[in-house]
């Protein structure tokens, strides 16, 4: 007889052979939480994402609020500690993941489809979700890592000019804080804050379940539903405001290094953009194609001012911002920055050249089987494809969009939403101390 928790091992860090676009099915739960569904019985395994419109965005007044929740809730739960619930877990082979960023919050399991070990997952997970203690033991150990993870960021360049440039760029818009707060509203959060929140934003109205693996839709729709019996009904968190740039021109931080860091960019683009694909694809070929691009071209290779320079578009609920980053020697900072501006002028005003947009949306195209070949993978897009609303076959027509992508709709695209001489950017270097 096979010992599943032995293949389970043998198994685990294998890839499903799973197709480009896999079926998606949907459905609500009986309290309202949406559910996205991919069988896949390749593996004897089942992954689980619960999606909540619970990111840093619904913070308010208190930064921090969303990941301080999130982090406290796997702790303990339903009367189990956090050693008897990581106990309970590893015992079965369950993983169990979290965290929160600016749009959402999540958590995750992963475990065997065998029953008994399936059912420990899911009552463990309904749990954490429903009936979190929020124990005080457990809201001072997560204050106190909070605390040391913030310290530890204010010694990382990178990390002072990503926060900087969001705070720069959204000013008082819900995604111009950081989702890891700050060390006052760190220090001040009580029981009660962690407990409201959990109250109006945990709630099943609020929540995206996908389901990837080894079972049934039958089997799917009970998992489902154990999931969210214990969840309030609630009410979807409100639309988030339309950002507008706060800032333009450069803002330069002082840091005792030998190199600066360089964020420069504007808001860029939503989920739903109508631009969407025109400008994704063309920034593939800008400064998103790694070590191909236009920008690692013009600033790496032809001049030798950075090893590391590149730009995305970050698209969440509402429009997140458009970046280009480098990091160079400080003597270097200004010309570095000069070459940005006039390579993404120049792109602007000429467009991406025939053959490299055509290998541009050659690789995008070509690469996205490797972005569903594991469920895990697959899980992780379905929430997001839940989460912000995408039709069932956007996957199956993912390849079709990018392929149909103009190289007239790039240059329309990025003449009328990227405007060089309106970035806002932060610069954080200079002198070793």
């Amino acid at each position: 007889m096979i010992d599943m928790r032995l293949l389970f091992v043998l198994l685990i860090g294998l890839a499903t052979t799973a197709q480009a676009a896999p079926e998606v099915q949907s459905w609500r739960t009986q309290g309202g939480a949406k559910v996205m569904y991919v069988q896949a019985p390749t593996l004897p395994m089942v992954d689980v994402r619960v999606v909540f419109d619970a990111g840093s965005a619904r913070d308010g007044d208190q930064p921090g609020l969303a990941l301080f929740t999130n982090a406290v809730m796997v702790d303990s739960a339903a009367g189990l500690d956090a050693d008897a619930l990581a106990e309970r877990l590893e015992s079965h082979g369950i993983e169990l993941g979290n965290g929160a960023l600016r749009d959402m919050a999540w958590f995750t399991v992963r475990s065997l489809s065998e029953p008994d070990t399936l059912d420990v997952a899911i009552d463990s997970l309904a749990g954490i979700l429903a009936e979190p203690t929020f124990a005080a033991r457990d809201i001072e150990r997560n204050r106190q890592q909070l605390l040391i993870g913030l310290r530890q960021k204010q010694q990382s360049p990178a990390s002072i000019a990503g926060r900087a440039f969001m705070s720069r760029l959204y000013g008082d818009h819900p995604y111009g804080h950081d989702p890891s707060g700050e060390p006052a509203s760190i220090r001040a959060f009580r029981r009660a804050d962690l407990q409201a929140f959990h109250r109006r934003y945990y709630v099943a109205a609020n929540a995206v379940i996908a389901i990837v693996g080894d079972l049934d839709r039958k089997a799917a729709q009970a998992l489902a539903e154990r999931l969210t019996a214990r969840l309030p009904e609630g009410r979807h968190a409100p639309e988030l405001p339309t950002p507008v740039a706060a800032n333009s021109g450069i803002e330069r931080l002082r840091f005792p290094s030998t190199q600066t860091h360089l964020y420069l960019g504007q808001i860029g683009m939503a989920r739903h953009d109508p631009d969407y694909f025109a400008l994704y694809v063309g920034n593939h070929v800008f400064g998103g194609g790694s070590l191909v691009s236009l920008l690692g071209e013009e600033v790496r290779n032809k001049r030798g001012l950075s090893y590391s320079v590149y730009s995305y578009f970050s698209p969440m609920r509402v429009a997140g911002p458009f970046l280009m980053v480098a990091q160079t020697k400080n003597a270097q900072a200004d010309e570095t920055i000069a070459v940005m501006r006039e390579t993404l002028a120049r792109f602007i005003s000429e467009g991406p050249a025939r053959d490299d947009f055509d290998k541009a949306k050659q690789n995008l195209v070509g690469g996205f089987p490797l972005k569903v070949s594991s469920n895990k993978q697959i899980v992780e897009y379905i929430a997001m494809m839940g989460f912000y609303d995408y039709p069932l076959d956007w996957l199956d027509t993912l390849t079709d969009k990018l392929e149909a992508v103009t190289l007239e709709q790039v240059r329309d695209a990025f003449r009328r939403r990227v405007d060089p001489q309106a970035l806002t950017g932060v610069v954080v270097g200079g002198a070793a101390e």
